[in-house]
């Protein structure tokens, strides 16, 4: 069944692209808020210790917040990377499956990435943007039909 792309669907995914550098964005000023721990962990560093065995306790925590926000300040950061190289794959109609994968992953930003991961699955399942991104659906169904998966009469090869 051959299918030809409409306006619409270029449409929508120039609304996809300009979507996903907007949610890259927001998702660095997401991960810079983990800064106020990082900066609050780096005090504790500071802080002069006394010679009591009880003031070993701020220079742990201090470690474990410094430790905790830059983990989190990356993987923000490696989130909203993703998130922008997928929208540029998007623009130029490439790499179709990692812009699948990354509308999975950018669900788990909640709002604005479920709100984002959804619509551009919805979108990159059509038939027609498939063709767009030159996906061979033909390919796509030989894969889906693997012995013993959906007909029980079907008998698999060993």
């Amino acid at each position: 069944m051959v299918v030809m792309p409409t306006q619409q669907d270029e449409n929508h995914l120039k609304l996809l692209e300009i979507f996903h550098y907007v949610a890259a964005g927001v998702t660095v000023l997401v991960g810079c808020i983990p800064f106020v721990h990082l900066a609050i962990g780096i005090g504790l560093q500071l802080v002069p210790v006394a010679d009591h065995p009880a003031a070993e306790i701020p220079r742990i925590v201090g470690w474990v917040l410094i430790v905790f926000a830059t983990i989190i300040i990356l993987v923000f950061w490696a989130l909203a990377l993703v998130i922008l190289v997928s929208g540029r794959n998007l623009c130029h109609r490439q790499r179709y499956k990692f812009c699948l994968i990354v509308a999975g992953i950018s669900c788990l930003l909640i709002p604005y990435g479920t709100v984002l991961g959804v619509f551009t699955i919805m979108t990159l399942m059509r038939p027609s943007v498939k063709q767009i991104f030159g996906v061979d659906e033909s390919a796509v169904t030989e894969a889906d039909d693997v012995p013993g998966s959906d007909d029980p009469n079907e008998t698999a090869v060993e």
